[in-house]
């Protein structure tokens, strides 16, 4: 079965890549929902029941899908389902193709092409997978994998071979035995929580997970990966938030790749995070069309910023399976670092990573800065491109 779960601005504006039209925290409005009461629109479960999954929603709201967007749908589930929470299909433009929110979560039939370097589990977490839902890639920490739903599904996603059971994966977590696993292996000290989407369960599973694993010694702090606040802000609610208080550290890692996508009820959600004593990353995928020029990123990790949260990852597009159509070259990425160096805060520019192909974990990738170090200096070179050379401290000599 594939995924079930139980203003002032009525339409999206148009955004250039412009910082000037990017920068503003716009207020999402019910767009085709308006006939939807306030009480239902502001309901996270409402918009859960009411997301669109099928082609003819899609069509009633886009009636100038492409060729590929359409046979792209009509397929998804073959891989990947679709489905975009109300409040987030409002930040599409329908008139435009290349809409970098459209770009994320409406399926094209690229997707089911698979170039000859694409895999299924591209950072190889089901060969180190010793319990199903941990997966125990680094010596001191493990994910900890709690569902295989999403509030909306992006096309790119690394666990599309799990996520929305489309591929009939049947990830069904067996959290006893994933604590007992953790209970058993001192050495792990930091669990992060993902899925899926574990702001997605219940309140009281939330709870349950959160004091058992923070009631065993060796784990120093806990981590939870969530799109939740981005897709679905009405879920930070304050009973969400009393509960994740309890459980200090708790850090929270979100996934915003675009401007648009910081509106000003993710702002809200996120400062109630904050409010709550919670320390806010974010990790960005770069993709084509979304986010893959200097100007953009920008913008997005500036008013990360202001909402709270730093910029953590810039991870170039995993090789997962149909999304070639997406993918930038490395290159690309690096000359966004560059771009940003220098030229915003050192909070806002976030580390650019490849998670190495197989399981060979993350890896920075950074602009060279060395032009040339020996015994006596090193000569490096700052974002302007001047050269400075910095003299060799020598060893200490032996007493």
């Amino acid at each position: 079965m594939v995924d079930t779960i139980t203003a002032e601005i009525d339409r999206t504006p148009k955004f250039s890549n412009s910082s000037d039209a990017l920068r503003p925290f716009k207020t999402v409005g019910k767009g085709h929902w308006e006939d939807v009461s306030d009480e239902d629109w502001n309901d996270w479960r409402w918009q859960l029941k009411n997301r669109v999954t099928r082609l003819d929603q899609l069509e009633a709201k886009i009636p100038n899908l492409t060729p590929e967007e359409r046979s792209g749908v009509e397929l998804a589930n073959q891989k990947l389902a679709m489905a975009i929470t109300p409040y987030f299909f409002n930040l599409i433009d329908p008139d435009d193709p290349d809409c970098p929110i459209r770009q994320q979560v409406i399926p094209k039939i690229e997707e089911t092409k698979t170039a000859d370097w694409e895999m299924s589990d591209p950072v190889g977490e089901d060969k180190t997978s010793p319990v199903k839902g941990i997966v125990h890639r680094y010596p001191d920490r493990i994910l900890f994998l709690v569902t295989d739903r999403c509030a909306a599904y992006c096309r790119y996603c690394t666990r599309s071979r799990l996520v929305s059971n489309a591929t009939g994966y049947d990830f069904r977590p067996e959290f006893e035995q994933q604590i007992e696993y953790v209970r058993q292996h001192p050495e792990i000290r930091d669990v992060l929580i993902s899925g899926g989407d574990p702001l997605l369960l219940s309140n009281s599973k939330i709870d349950y997970l959160l004091s058992q694993l923070r009631g065993i010694e060796h784990v120093e702090f806990l981590r939870i990966g969530t799109r939740i606040p981005i897709f679905l802000p009405q879920r930070i609610d304050d009973e969400l938030c009393q509960i994740l208080r309890n459980y200090h550290p708790l850090f929270i890692s979100v996934h915003a790749n675009h401007p648009t996508e910081l509106t000003s009820e993710v702002k809200n959600g996120l400062e109630r995070l904050a409010d709550s004593g919670i320390p806010l990353g974010n990790q960005s995928v770069l993709l084509r069309k979304v986010n893959d020029d200097v100007d953009t990123m920008k913008v997005l990790v500036q008013k990360l910023l202001r909402c709270r949260v730093r910029p953590y990852y810039l991870y170039q597009c995993d090789l997962i399976s149909g999304s070639s159509h997406l993918r930038t070259s490395v290159s690309e990425g690096i000359k966004i670092i560059e771009g940003l160096r220098g030229h915003t805060s050192g909070y806002a520019i976030p580390q650019f990573v490849i998670d190495a192909p197989g399981g060979g974990g993350k890896t920075p990738i950074n602009p060279d800065y060395v032009v040339s170090h020996d015994s006596n200096q090193i000569v490096i070179r700052n974002y302007e491109g001047k050269i400075f050379e910095y003299p060799e401290v020598p060893a200490p000599s032996s007493p």
